[in-house]
């Protein structure tokens, strides 16, 4: 009796399905987070995601969804399973990106229009500490063992290298012209800042310390799109370092770059001003948002081709998916 017991767990517990991943979406201007299922593509619910809504992120666990809502000057933290509004948190003025400490106690928030970095502490929701840099900050980003984030300032034209032991600028490299986003390999062994309006991508090598160095810059050019299109934004990098996927706005197009040699092999259309990127967690597919067409593109990472196309709220802008 025992044995039968045994054996029919088992083969409930084979004939259960593992849990859908959920790709949560910001809509800027629709004020609203979009949830898709992963497995099916399909629209799983939306709900109110504070007033215009951009950066996004989970905690480690996938428990909780923290959205920047700009126009409330707060972050917005929300149940993954209820989509429940479950508290906020203190941002400093129009948080716009932030990224968030593998422990899940720390957001590293851009304030646009106040030219900081806001570190907030999400257990006792506090902010910890106000980081003076560049004129319009944007992007963030965290190095793999989390001693430094960088923050991409849109006016002054800089990756600013801030020491996470003791909230201070150490290191500031010139890029090209607005900075959008800041996205370290997995060995933390290199960097990878976007620029909008300059049209590249700066590649800077990290030392051991993390200083940087600029090494080159990518360019962008595709037969038929006038030069002031490709304006890179999202950045995401495979965990093998062996592809780079730049979101190229209003291009309509997510660059695929060689890790290796950083030349640009391909460029997949997606839907219209494509502005931020999301890995599955197995990154078997890449997310792309589309502000213009109000949708988001699944890419198929192994083949680097669009396969589908998924209707969204109004201007979508950022997107990340629960871990497994």
């Amino acid at each position: 009796m025992k044995m039968r017991s045994i054996t029919l767990a088992l083969a409930l517990l084979a004939a259960t399905p593992a849990l859908a991943n959920k790709a949560f979406v910001s809509n800027e201007r629709g004020n609203t987070i979009t949830v898709v299922d992963t497995d099916t593509w399909e629209v799983i619910t939306e709900f109110p995601g504070g007033n215009r809504p951009r950066g996004i992120t989970l905690s480690p666990d996938g428990t909780k969804l923290y959205v920047c809502a700009s126009d409330d000057n707060l972050v917005r933290v929300f149940d993954t399973e209820t989509y429940k509004e479950i508290g906020t948190l203190p941002s400093g003025p129009d948080p716009e990106l932030f990224v968030i400490s593998s422990d899940g106690k720390h957001l590293y928030i851009a304030n646009e229009d106040d030219n900081l970095v806001t570190v907030t502490d999400t257990e006792k929701g506090v902010v910890l500490a106000e980081v003076p840099v560049g004129v319009e900050p944007e992007g963030m980003g965290i190095s793999p063992d989390e001693k430094w984030v960088v923050n991409t300032s849109e006016t002054t034209n800089m990756a600013h290298f801030i020491d996470t032991s003791d909230y201070t600028i150490k290191h500031n490299v010139l890029v090209d012209q607005r900075p959008r986003y800041a996205q370290y390999t997995a060995d933390g062994k290199r960097l990878f800042v976007s620029s909008e309006i300059g049209g590249t991508v700066s590649v800077m090598d990290i030392a051991p310390d993390g200083s940087p160095t600029l090494v080159t810059k990518i360019g962008f050019e595709v037969p038929g799109v006038l030069p002031e299109w490709l304006q890179p934004v999202g950045v995401k990098v495979t965990q093998d370092g062996n592809r780079i996927f730049v979101a190229l706005g209003p291009a309509n197009r997510v660059a695929v770059i060689d890790g290796e040699s950083l030349e640009v092999l391909d460029y997949i259309i997606v839907g219209q001003r494509v502005w931020q990127l999301a890995f599955t967690p197995d990154e078997k597919y890449l997310l792309t948002t589309n502000g213009n067409s109000n949708d988001i593109t699944v890419i198929d990472v192994a083949a680097e081709k669009a396969i589908k196309s998924v209707q969204v709220g109004q201007q979508p802008w950022g997107v990340v998916v629960t871990p497994n």
